[in-house]
């Protein structure tokens, strides 16, 4: 893959602005803040629901937990949505992310009223899956790259053990019987890719890994979140950590530094 500046401008759209907060977000149910909190309640219980919006003249303009549900009407105890935990519907899904980093819910403005909430449980919907398992491709097809670069010819199967190449052997072999051309390097893992890294001073530097413990963790975490979309399995429990550290990178994941950058195009 040419990473060109073109390259780059189209893949930063399609994470940025083709996956955005509306597409995961639910619906607000809200009440009139002279609505009984028996009838508030009621509901909340039936739909399983943690919050609620508030309204007054027709507007949201805070929420109630069920937890905090008290007293004769729903206004009471009214909590104000703060800016720090709204926003937009065109968000980018890196933003969803960072924002549920900090609060445990976001509400969704659109037309310039809130109309929406994002939860962690939102974040194991198909379109962030989806959002997350792209990023790690680009991940791996950037490592591909470096290594191939960094390490002329086959100069890296020096840092894999014998198992590994065969097991990388094996997959080629197959891979050719089905008339697929590719070279052995295609056909390593993810964690075959992190040994190298790892061992490579040279590429690791390229990288934010700071010791080849640090690489060996950091691609452990990656590959399990790898593993967990690709088998339908709960990323937040076990991978939340990684998410948030992927978003907080995501400029440097689509495009690189500049030192990356150049060395991708050859110069």
């Amino acid at each position: 893959m040419n990473w060109n500046t073109s390259t780059i401008e189209n893949l930063r759209r399609v994470f940025t602005d083709g996956f955005v907060a509306r597409d995961i977000a639910e619906f607000l149910i809200s009440f009139d803040a002279s609505t009984a909190v028996s009838e508030v309640a009621e509901l909340m219980d039936k739909r399983n629901l943690d919050v609620v919006g508030v309204r007054k003249e027709g507007v949201v303009v805070g929420y109630v937990e069920r937890a905090e549900l008290s007293g004769k009407l729903c206004g009471e105890r009214i909590q104000t949505i703060e800016a720090a935990t709204t926003i937009s519907e065109t968000a980018s899904f890196a933003d969803v992310v960072l924002g549920l980093a900090d609060s445990p819910r976001l509400f969704v403005r659109a037309l310039g009223a809130v109309g929406g909430i994002i939860t962690m449980s939102d974040l194991q919907k198909p379109p962030v899956r989806m959002w997350l398992f792209g990023m790690i491709t680009l991940l791996e097809m950037r490592t591909i790259r470096l290594i191939e670069v960094k390490c002329k010819g086959d100069s890296w199967k020096q840092y894999l053990s014998e198992s590994r190449l065969q097991k990388a052997e094996a997959l080629l072999e197959e891979r050719k019987r089905r008339n697929q051309n590719l070279e052995l390097i295609d056909c390593l893992q993810i964690s075959d890719k992190g040994q190298i890294i790892a061992r490579n001073e040279e590429i690791r530097r390229l990288t934010r890994m700071q010791s080849r413990r640090h690489a060996e963790q950091a691609i452990k975490m990656l590959e399990s979140l790898r593993n967990n979309l690709a088998h339908s399995q709960d990323i937040i429990s076990c991978d939340w950590g990684t998410i948030v550290e992927l978003c907080k990178d995501m400029e440097r994941v689509i495009g690189g530094t500049v030192e990356v950058q150049r060395i991708l195009e050859g110069e």
